[in-house]
C-alpha cells in the first residue's frame, strides 16, 4: 500500500515560493559577508570587486521579496501564522538588504585602500576576525531557525550580539590608545573606525531578524521590550536544550 502524500494548497504552495526566495537573499548576503571578510583580511581587491558588483542582485531580490509579499496579502488575506511569516519575510528582506549594504561598505574600504592594511598587530588585538566570525554564525544560525521553524536557538543568537557589543567597545579603547601614539595614522584609523562600527551594526540586525522569527513562530514580540524581553527568550532558550551557556547574561545595546 502506496503512503499517501500530502497535495499542498496554492497558498501553501505561494508561501514556500516566498521562503525559497527569502533563503536565496539570505544565502547571497551570507556569502556576501564572508567574501568581504576575505577582501578586507587578505587585501584582495578583486574579490572586493565581486562583492560590490553582487549587492544589485541583492537589492532586486529585496524588491521582489516585498511586491510578492504585498500582492500575497492583497489575493489570499492571509491570517494568524500565515500572516505573521509574510510580514516577518517584509522585515527581514529588509533587514537583510542593510547587512548587504555594510558588507559592501566594507569591500569598498578594501578597493579605495587598493588592499592596504593597518598594522598587522592592531587588527589582532582589535578583534575583528572574531567579530567578523562571530556575525557569520549569527547570520547562519538565524537562517537554520528561520528554516526548521525553531526558536530554541533564539537565546543563543541574541548572546551573540552581546559578544559583539562587547568587542566593539573594546575596539574604542584599543584604537584611542593606537592612534595617540601614531598620530599619523589618525585617518587610517577613523576609516577602520567606520568598518568596525558596521560590524557592530550587522550584529544589531542579526538580532533584530530573529526577533522577527520569533514573532512569526512563536507570536511573541521582543522588539523593543528591552532587557527583560530579551532575557525571556534567553531564558526560554536554556530551558529547552539549547547552546546557551549557564548563568549567560544578555546585554541590551547602549
Amino acid at each position: 500500500m502506496k503512503a499517501s502524500k500530502k497535495i499542498m494548497s496554492h497558498t501553501e504552495v505561494e508561501l514556500q515560493r516566498l521562503k525559497e526566495e527569502a533563503s536565496q537573499m539570505w544565502r547571497l548576503v551570507l556569502s556576501q559577508l564572508e567574501k568581504a571578510k576575505q577582501a578586507f583580511f587578505s587585501g584582495d581587491v578583486e574579490l572586493a570587486l565581486e562583492v560590490t558588483g553582487r549587492e544589485k542582485t541583492i537589492d532586486a531580490l529585496e524588491l521582489k521579496i516585498d511586491n510578492d509579499c504585498e500582492n500575497y496579502i492583497a489575493l489570499y488575506s492571509p491570517v494568524a501564522v500565515d500572516l505573521r511569516l509574510v510580514l516577518s519575510l517584509i522585515k527581514i528582506s529588509v533587514t537583510l538588504e542593510r547587512i548587504g549594504d555594510f558588507a559592501e561598505g566594507i569591500a569598498f574600504h578594501v578597493i579605495e585602500e587598493n588592499g592596504r592594511s593597518m598594522n598587522a598587530q592592531l587588527i589582532e588585538d582589535l578583534q575583528l576576525e572574531k567579530m567578523f566570525d562571530t556575525l557569520i554564525n549569527m547570520l547562519s544560525d538565524s537562517f537554520v531557525a528561520l528554516e526548521s521553524e525553531n526558536t530554541k536557538i533564539s537565546g543563543r543568537i541574541i548572546s551573540k550580539d552581546c559578544e559583539v557589543d562587547k568587542l566593539y567597545h573594546s575596539s574604542l579603547g584599543v584604537l584611542t590608545a593606537y592612534l595617540l601614539k601614531n598620530s599619523g595614522d589618525v585617518l587610517a584609523g577613523l576609516k577602520l573606525m567606520l568598518i568596525i562600527r558596521k560590524l557592530e551594526r550587522i550584529g544589531d540586525h542579526c538580532r533584530n531578524i530573529v526577533e522577527e522569527i520569533v514573532f512569526y513562530v512563536d507570536a511573541k514580540v521582543l522588539k523593543h521590550g528591552g532587557k527583560k524581553k530579551a532575557e525571556a527568550a534567553l531564558a526560554h532558550s536554556e530551558k529547552n536544550d539549547t547552546f546557551a551557556q549557564p548563568n549567560q547574561k544578555v546585554c541590551t545595546t547602549p
